[in-house]
């Protein structure tokens, strides 16, 4: 049974690891940006209220979040295990996230830290192209995932949850280095 959560800075090569690693054991990749888009799209309850909050350039509050979590991880297909991308993004859902899984009989999750040095992930999203990916916006983002995650770090290596990959590697070596941990 494996749950696993992603952590790592933006270009550590998250999203591509967790969606690999996620088809190779046959799990969901619950990424929460699309939960989000999913639920706006498919128009229900949580997603509309999503949507009014975006509409007016404003965040998804926290609790809203955590419902389409919550929504998401009680589907069928997430009893065998599941991927978490992007959520939690800080302690206070992690520990929404704890009681959650201990309510759904889902504990024993692990937390996969794919870190990157900033240099290469700066050097990744300017590859992207993206036309808002300039070196002071990416800094920037970087400066907040750290501010932001870093106390999840703490929190999960507390809890001998804490798994750590070299993000600063192929792709494919990553994904070695993923198949062996979970296989550890």
């Amino acid at each position: 049974m494996t749950r696993l959560i992603f952590l790592g800075p933006p270009g550590a090569g998250k999203g591509t690891q967790a969606q690999t690693l996620a088809a190779f054991l046959q799990i969901p990749h619950i990424s929460t940006g699309d939960i989000l888009r999913q639920a706006i799209q498919e128009k229900t309850d949580l997603g509309k209220k999503a949507q009014s909050f975006m509409d007016q350039g404003e965040l998804v509050p926290d609790k809203l979040v955590e419902d389409m979590v919550e929504e998401r991880l009680k589907k069928s297909d997430a009893q065998t295990g599941w991927i978490l991308d992007g959520f939690p993004r800080k302690v206070t859902q992690a520990e929404f996230l704890a009681k959650l899984l201990n309510s759904l009989g889902q504990g024993g999750e692990q937390v996969v830290n794919l870190d990157a040095p900033d240099e290469t992930v700066i050097t990744r999203l300017l590859g992207r192209g993206r036309k808002d990916d300039t070196e002071e916006v990416i800094r920037r983002r970087l400066e907040v995932y750290r501010d932001d995650t870093a106390p999840l770090i703490n929190y999960y290596s507390d809890r001998q949850k804490l798994l750590t990959v070299n993000g600063n590697q192929s792709q494919e070596e990553v994904f070695t280095d993923l198949k062996n941990i979970i296989a550890g």
